[in-house]
């Protein structure tokens, strides 16, 4: 069990790997990894928005399970103003305080989370994957979003602001709420169209590890020594957030499997669209590529922790 869930993550880090090899065989320019970024965010995510909505839920599993909502978004809640206060408390740099907040208290649930938990609990972990994956996706397309917003625009944003708001109403949010319409609607939608939204969002977690790897290897290493940004992300991710949900979890008298998904859930690494997200609005993206790779990396001890512990 513990072995599948370490192929899931290294399979992300062969991708990143892959990356690294052609952008260092000249490959990608600026120009070209700009298409990557139009390609992830108006196309690819939209659609996987829609084919993983539609496809796990019906009408009636999808309002049977709003109820199960209530952890995943009083956790995730929790959590970012937990890391509101860390990164003042940490005096984490302005220009790229809103990408610490998000990465804080955002994690991969779907590119890794998904695969991870099928490997360590079987199909029948997919309904609680789902709902974590839906406060998560929630989450990081307003307040994720609204926080790296601000780094590029110098704090000046508010958060009903119109220029924020225009950024926030993004396509990927867009194909989140319309697979929830088509879904609480009954429409049936063509095979056809459905295959072609599968086929797109197929493409998003392959273009986003290139997308890490190009721009990893664009960077300098040597500016991202173990800092207390780094630091403060680390705890977040692996420690503070899984405890938050932990601890809600107990409050409530949530036992088995639910718990179990929940944890390993608020576990996982930084968000991949975090990278994708920070270079669309100007914020520190290489900074993005680096916690995205350290974190994966770290998780291939991290995770597999958490689910002995949970056993």
């Amino acid at each position: 069990m513990l072995i599948s869930a370490a192929e899931s993550i290294l399979s992300i880090i062969f991708l990143i790997i892959i990356g690294y090899i052609l952008a260092y065989r000249k490959w990608f320019d600026e120009k070209s990894t700009n298409l990557i970024v139009k390609l992830i965010i108006q196309v690819s995510l939209p659609a996987l928005m829609i084919s993983t909505l539609i496809t796990n839920f019906t009408r009636q599993q999808f309002l049977n399970s709003l109820s199960g909502l209530k952890i995943p978004f009083m956790s995730i809640f929790l959590s970012y103003l937990i890391a509101v206060v860390i990164s003042k408390l940490l005096k984490i740099n302005p220009s790229r305080r809103g990408l610490f907040i998000s990465m804080f208290f955002n994690s991969n649930t779907i590119f890794m989370g998904l695969p991870i938990n099928e490997a360590l609990y079987g199909e029948k972990s997919l309904p609680y994957v789902l709902l974590y994956y839906i406060g998560n996706t929630v989450f990081f397309w307003t307040f994720g979003v609204y926080e790296i917003n601000k780094d590029g625009m110098n704090e000046k944003a508010k958060f009903f602001s119109k220029e924020v708001l225009k950024n926030i109403i993004s396509p990927p949010l867009m194909g989140f709420i319309a697979g929830v319409i088509i879904i609480i609607s009954g429409i049936s939608l063509p095979s056809w169209f459905m295959s072609s939204c599968k086929y797109l969002g197929n493409l998003t977690a392959p273009l986003s590890m290139i997308f890490i790897g190009v721009t990893i290897y664009a960077t300098d290493l040597k500016d991202f020594c173990l800092n207390r940004d780094i630091t403060g992300v680390l705890l977040g991710r692996f420690l503070i957030c899984p405890l938050v949900i932990l601890g809600l979890l107990i409050l409530n008298h949530d036992t088995g499997l639910m718990k179990d998904v929940f944890v390993i859930q608020a576990a996982m690494p930084v968000m991949t669209n975090s990278a994708i997200i920070s270079k669309r609005y100007n914020s520190d993206y290489k900074f993005a590529a680096v916690m995205i790779s350290i974190t994966t990396i770290l998780s291939l001890a991290v995770i597999p922790l958490y689910a002995a512990f949970m056993h």
